[in-house]
């Protein structure tokens, strides 16, 4: 659900995400944690319809995201988990993708441009008016539509 606000295509990747596990087990190599090793393969199933569907075609350029007024992170601190996962989850696929890649999975902009063959200012671009749009729905809705 932090790749894609449908919940039936996140389940879609989910079990295409365990075939992928149970099918690979053997190539598990043990030398890291379990978890890890099926998070890179989740995570990649879910990278991998992003680019199947195109998500990328609408990014727009980080001197786009230069024009929009910055916001203090306080307001975050007083959110509870859910309520920011919730929040996450309405950011457009592009947004969401690069904020979830940067700040949750901890990617470099270098790591997820070569990811998602986008070019590192598209990916800065998309993280700050991620980051922009977040901050916008705190300040304008308390925390977000739905939320």
């Amino acid at each position: 659900m932090r790749y894609v606000s449908d919940r039936e295509i996140a389940r879609d990747i989910l079990q295409e995400g365990f075939i992928k596990v149970f099918t690979s087990l053997r190539s598990f190599a043990g030398t890291g944690s379990l978890e890890a090793w099926m998070r890179m393969i989740f995570v990649n199933e879910a990278l991998g319809y992003l680019r199947r569907t195109d998500t990328w075609h609408k990014c727009e350029d980080v001197n786009v995201a230069n024009s929009l007024p910055d916001e203090g992170e306080s307001a975050v601190s007083k959110m509870s988990a859910d309520e920011l996962v919730c929040l996450i989850g309405q950011l457009p696929p592009g947004f969401r993708t690069v904020f979830n890649m940067y700040t949750v999975e901890g990617y470099s902009h270098r790591e997820i441009a070569a990811t998602l063959n986008i070019t590192e200012s598209t990916s800065r671009s998309q993280y700050v008016r991620a980051r922009k749009w977040l901050q916008e729905q705190i300040r304008k809705t308390g925390y977000g539509p739905g939320c």
